[in-house]
């Protein structure tokens, strides 16, 4: 009788183990999900608010076409990606081609003194400001879930379960790696 206890017992915690590492899994997942949702949100915003950018600078910049142009074809990319990978090089070039688009709005004195471009200009930066704080989130996250599938039992047990890892949101492009250069020399 008290090896069938014992054997019970045993089975019982491992039971209880196993149910433990797969609701890890569960919540880990999830976060991840809701990680990238967030990201989700401000890419939404962002995309939401060049088209107005782009159509109030678009007066006073006529002849800028091309880099008008270019914003608005990155941003059509960026709408279009899937999943982290595709996203993170969509959105770099998002990125790019909007600093191009604030570097060419601030030799314009119409368009640095224009309340509209300066409002949306606030507003992108607060939303890359929050993509930063999402990305950086999600890809914590992520991490934490990858590694948490990877380490050993619960590797093994994943197998069975059949949870995958978390694609991390990744800078693709190595100009955005780069150092900004800052000038401060104050010549025009």
């Amino acid at each position: 009788m008290t090896p069938l206890i014992i054997l019970l017992g045993l089975f019982g915690v491992i039971g209880v183990w196993l149910i433990a590492i797969y609701n890890r899994f569960v919540a880990l997942r999830n976060q991840t999900q809701n990680g990238w949702s967030q990201i989700d949100v401000q890419l939404k915003r962002r995309h939401d608010l060049i088209p107005n950018l782009v159509s109030t600078v678009k007066g006073v910049m006529e002849f800028e076409r091309d880099t008008l142009t270019a914003v608005v074809e990155a941003r059509a990319k960026a709408v279009a990606a899937t999943g982290p990978a595709s996203a993170a090089r969509a959105e770099g070039e998002l990125t790019q081609a909007l600093g191009r688009l604030f570097a060419l709005a601030e030799n314009y004195p119409q368009l640095r003194s224009n309340e509209n471009v300066k409002m949306l200009q606030e507003e992108l930066s607060s939303t890359e400001n929050k993509i930063s704080f999402a990305r950086q989130f999600y890809n914590d996250i992520a991490t934490k879930f990858n590694t948490a599938l990877q380490t050993f039992p619960a590797n093994v047990l994943n197998a069975i379960f059949g949870f995958t890892t978390a694609e991390l949101f990744l800078v693709t492009d190595a100009a955005e790696r780069d150092v900004p250069k800052v000038d401060l020399s104050m010549r025009k």
